[in-house]
């Protein structure tokens, strides 16, 4: 038996169960989105959920802070994971590796809520603030939670992606031979030469590659900004949420056809990233 046929077979009972979940769920999300709900007399397949979405102000209100979220949260992550990466790189303690990865092991949801418990107006840093004067009150605090500017649900994002997307910078410096830093240094090149010239060509692939699942996963998440988020507008997957749970069941169809709009996009982004890796094995 080859060795192909036989790892196929050792798969095939767990990539039935998620195919039968996930297809079975996504394709009833895509017939009740055009229309098709017999359970409450809708039986006309039809495109007047995605016409009613993308023709009303609120969807486009919630996609742009939804793409403003995933895009602020990916670049901060981004930025701040290489910086990471650079300074673990060159640290020899195992201690400070270990604490930098530990967001990653924690639940999304327990972040939020530990994340509200630090920079809410009534929570640690907002007291410690008053404590040390630089504040009047706790309640002069910023308000940092279900703001504008969605600042609570940006801070938990890159405090929980932040790791991982340094893990995977990490992992593409170990190509950077510390023999060509050494060279581009005798000829002169200064700290930020040598980042550009010789560290970035290596470590690139691997942060496109972690940005594109980091903006994926937080365009489509749901628990973070149902927890910290505004209540309008809200983001994509808390707007199909609400859709979802109308007492009015003929919103059935709204709420599906956001959900398969979230699909979509991140159904680009995961091409993008698996064309972008095969691209990669190639060369």
């Amino acid at each position: 038996m080859g060795s192909r046929l036989k790892i196929a077979l050792l798969l095939a009972p767990a990539l039935v169960v998620i195919g039968v979940l996930f297809a079975g769920g996504l394709l009833a999300a895509l017939v009740q989105s055009l229309g098709y709900f017999p359970a409450i007399g809708m039986t006309e397949i039809n495109l007047d959920a995605y016409r009613e979405i993308l023709t009303e102000g609120d969807f486009l209100d919630s996609l742009l802070l939804t793409v403003y979220v995933a895009g602020a949260s990916t670049g901060i992550s981004t930025v701040l994971a290489v910086l990471a990466a650079l300074a673990l790189r060159r640290s020899s303690g195992r201690l400070s590796a270990v604490v930098f990865q530990l967001p990653i092991t924690i639940p999304h949801l327990v972040a939020a809520v530990g994340i509200s418990l630090v920079v809410s107006q009534t929570g640690l840093g907002a007291r410690l603030a008053a404590l040390l004067g630089l504040i009047g009150e706790p309640k002069d605090f910023p308000a940092l939670l279900y703001d504008r500017y969605s600042i609570g649900i940006i801070l938990t994002y890159v405090w929980k992606e932040t790791p991982f997307i340094a893990l995977v910078v990490l992992a593409s410096l170990r190509g950077v031979a510390a023999d060509l830093e050494d060279v581009a240094r005798t000829l002169g090149a200064g700290a930020w030469q040598r980042f550009w010239y010789v560290i970035f060509p290596v470590i690139a692939p691997g942060i496109v590659a972690a940005s594109l699942i980091v903006f994926a996963f937080t365009f489509g998440a749901f628990e973070v900004p149902y927890l910290l988020g505004k209540t309008y507008p809200t983001i994509l997957p808390v707007m199909a949420y609400n859709e979802y749970r109308d007492i009015d069941l003929a919103a059935r169809p709204l709420a599906m056809a956001i959900t398969i709009l979230i699909s979509a996009v991140t159904a680009v982004f995961a091409a993008a990233y698996l064309r972008f890796a095969r691209d990669l094995g190639r060369g």
